[in-house]
């Protein structure tokens, strides 16, 4: 599964490598981009449902505002 989430929060290289971290530790497959211009993570070939990834980002204090499902 391949989602974008928006998230809200993240501000600086610390906070990329704890999105990073926390996805990685509910699925270590998926290959994960944090863009922290836009507040976009993107996650490639997932296992996890989206829920359980947006709650992995909000367990280390980010706000998750919206997933996206992409081809």
């Amino acid at each position: 599964m391949n989602l974008d989430l928006s998230v809200s929060g993240m501000s600086c290289g610390h906070c990329a490598a704890a999105v990073k971290t926390a996805i990685a530790e509910q699925d270590p497959n998926a290959r994960v981009d944090v863009d922290l211009a836009s507040g976009r993570v993107a996650v490639r070939d997932s296992q996890s449902t989206p829920q359980a990834i947006a709650a992995a980002v909000e367990a280390e204090g980010y706000v998750v505002k919206a997933i996206e499902n992409v081809a």
